[in-house]
């Protein structure tokens, strides 16, 4: 699917001259797939997930952030693709706006997919998310080691809701903080400081 097709949903729900979102200009992917946490203090406060898939971030909004426990099944419901650009993408989106409130990233790096068949073969990544049950390996500041996303229920009402969980053994990693208390990856700053030095 082109690149402008994917984010026809992400455009449609903005007005990007009153947001200071990204429009997406097509920035080219890098050598090896980015992935960027978000935390979102918006109608209610939670953590963005993406994965870049393609020529996009795929994206899930994760209430209670990512957890370091693989006993720990985090709720993860998809939103919109997101440009590239995103990763970046720190400051308050106006009020009325679609998703109105203050992000910060909270962690961002790249990883390594991890998909394979019964046969120990490569799994193309945007196929293993197309058939609901994707592994990969985060290199993040805060996050490392394997994760999996598996969808467990459909999507033929809307409802569409996966589950990310941290797989056991391999490096150690920081869970999702007390979102009010985190700093950002990028500037150090609280959501408070974003808030009030953008508002």
């Amino acid at each position: 699917m082109a690149e402008r097709d994917r984010l026809r949903d992400y455009r449609g729900r903005r007005d990007f001259g009153r947001t200071g979102e990204p429009e997406g200009s097509g920035a080219a992917p890098g050598r090896r797939p980015r992935f960027v946490v978000q935390i979102h203090d918006a109608s209610t406060l939670h953590f963005d997930f993406r994965l870049q898939v393609g020529d996009v971030l795929t994206s899930w909004s994760v209430p209670k952030g990512p957890s370091a426990d693989p006993g720990d099944k985090r709720l993860a419901v998809p939103t919109e693709d997101h440009p590239l650009e995103y990763e970046d993408f720190e400051g308050v989106i106006p009020r009325g706006e679609y998703g109105g409130g203050t992000v910060i990233v909270w962690d961002r790096g790249t990883y390594e997919p991890l998909s394979h068949d019964r046969r120990g073969r490569p799994v193309d990544f945007a196929a293993s998310l197309e058939r609901g049950h994707a592994t990969f390996r985060l290199h993040g500041s805060k996050l490392r080691g394997a994760y999996a996303l598996t969808r467990f229920r459909g999507g033929d009402d809307g409802e569409e809701a996966w589950l990310l969980v941290k797989q056991a053994g391999g490096s150690r990693t920081r869970s999702a903080p007390d979102p009010r208390r985190a700093r950002s990856a990028v500037s150090g700053r609280t959501l408070a400081q974003v808030a009030a030095e953008t508002g």
